[in-house]
């Protein structure tokens, strides 16, 4: 599979969209990549690593965030689970499931609830190891400051600001893939 190809579809060329996705992909996969490359000893798949990273955030157009340039209707925090939906439908299942759990730290259903959040209700919490690397990995990468890569302190204080039980899931991933 191309992830590019499946990016041409819904993202136009040329497009400032298309840059903030491909640059923001692009730096999320090196860094999982490195991480994978650091640590033999886990069995990750290191072509779907690449993949998934570059797909994980492909739902962002269908929601509404100005400040990125996305003009769909659903809140931000839907891309997750709209990029799953279009990865299905592209016949793509697996990579789907890095979409629909790399959101946060992952959402559990009791966090969807208690915080009222606009997704389905249930859990959305990265499970493979590749899942959680990507997951891991995008936390490092905002979409409105491109080059810049979080030191891990801002990483951790990111997500945070998202409640108790996703900072305990990162901390879990530090001591894994650090």
């Amino acid at each position: 599979m191309n992830p590019i190809e499946i990016i041409d579809k819904y993202y136009p060329e040329g497009g400032e969209l298309r840059n903030i996705l491909l640059t923001h992909s692009r730096s999320v996969a090196r860094k999982a990549l490195a991480i994978a490359d650091a640590h033999p000893e886990l069995p990750l798949d290191r072509k779907f690593v690449e993949e998934a990273a570059m797909l994980h955030d492909i739902g962002i157009f269908r929601t509404a965030a100005s400040g990125i340039h996305c003009e769909g209707t659903f809140p931000y925090i839907c891309h997750g689970y709209l990029g799953a939906d279009l990865l299905r439908a592209e016949g793509f299942p697996r990579h789907a499931l890095v979409c629909e759990r790399h959101t946060g730290a992952g959402l559990s259903l009791k966090e969807i609830i208690a915080q009222q959040l606009p997704v389905p209700h249930r859990d959305m919490l990265p499970v493979s190891l590749e899942e959680q690397l990507i997951c891991f990995a995008d936390k490092f990468f905002s979409k409105t400051r491109l080059e810049e890569e979080k030191t891990l302190e801002k990483a951790r204080k990111s997500v945070a600001k998202h409640g108790e039980e996703g900072l305990a899931r990162f901390d879990k991933w530090c001591a894994l893939f650090l």
